[in-house]
């Protein structure tokens, strides 16, 4: 059997994998649930799409998250895709302590999981897994429903930094351009 490397014993520390991985655009995200006593939810950067059939999709909160508990109690959460003006909402989702949903608007899914008011894109799930993954949870959530979309640019972190997205066409680039780099049936959107 081989003993699993880790950073110390490749030879960098946290902080440089954690550099090096910032290079890595991502979107942000604010994971919700309702426990059925009180609403819970983080910022999310570690979230991805999984499959169309069935439709599922992924986040990854770290085992030591306030938030997880709840969220797994309740065995349904909301996605919320943060869009660029909400760069305060991340900022509240992202702390630790106080009421973090007495600072913003939000109606409650179907599934109870509080939907953001403002978000760009959303999804109600339903805990399908859980996998245990380094100090890490790799959750897999079947989407139950789609909200509608907000036509805005997304919130993006980018080297520990917020930052701006182009939108298709401001580039010079087309949809078309960059149909060969989609693996999904349908290149007209990632989700």
């Amino acid at each position: 059997m081989t003993a699993r490397a880790t950073g110390a014993r490749l030879g960098f520390d946290p902080g440089r994998f954690r550099s090096v991985l910032g290079h890595f655009c991502t979107g942000v995200t604010v994971i919700t649930g309702h426990d059925g006593e009180r609403p819970a939810g983080f910022a999310c950067q570690s979230f991805a799409a999984l499959s169309l059939d069935p439709p599922l999709v992924l986040f990854c909160p770290a085992k030591t998250s306030r938030s997880w508990p709840a969220i797994e109690r309740a065995g349904r959460f909301a996605v919320n895709v943060l869009a660029e003006d909400q760069r305060a909402v991340s900022a509240v989702f992202g702390a630790r302590g106080a009421d973090k949903f007495e600072s913003v608007s939000w109606r409650p899914a179907a599934s109870g999981a509080p939907l953001l008011d403002g978000a760009l894109a959303w999804m109600d799930c339903a805990v399908e897994t859980v996998h245990e993954a380094g100090d890490h949870l790799v959750v897999v959530g079947r989407v139950l429903e789609l909200g509608d979309t907000r036509d805005t640019r997304p919130l993006l972190f980018f080297r520990g930094a917020y930052a701006a997205a182009d939108t298709p066409g401001e580039n010079g680039q087309t949809r078309e351009d960059l149909e060969g780099m989609l693996t999904w049936p349908r290149p007209d959107d990632w989700f």
